[in-house]
């Protein structure tokens, strides 16, 4: 409305499945799933294998605030869950600058 833009500036996306983003097939392909770290890993390891008993083995994000980091060149850096501490992005980053 502001910025007089000609596409949807809120819209529900697909990280996952058939109808995901094409940008989403991309970053998942260049880093998958690793597991999850930290003190809320085992909660989300239990939680995840209840939904998808095989969740590890495929790349899908598997919550909300997975973040990945892709440096100046269009690489793909690194990928953090979000049990990840926000430290270890931030460190990440500052490594890329």
């Amino acid at each position: 409305m502001n910025y007089k833009t000609q596409f949807p500036q809120m819209h529900k996306s697909d990280v996952n499945g058939e109808n995901e983003l094409p940008l989403y097939t991309f970053l998942k392909s260049q880093k998958g799933f690793e597991g999850f770290t930290g003190d809320k890993a085992p909660l989300m390891d239990q939680h995840l294998a209840k939904i998808d008993p095989d969740f590890r083995n495929n790349p899908n994000i598997k919550w909300n605030f997975t973040k990945f980091v892709v440096d100046r060149k269009g690489n793909v850096a690194a990928r953090f869950e979000p049990t990840a501490e926000m430290s270890e992005v931030e460190a990440c980053v500052a490594s890329l600058l």
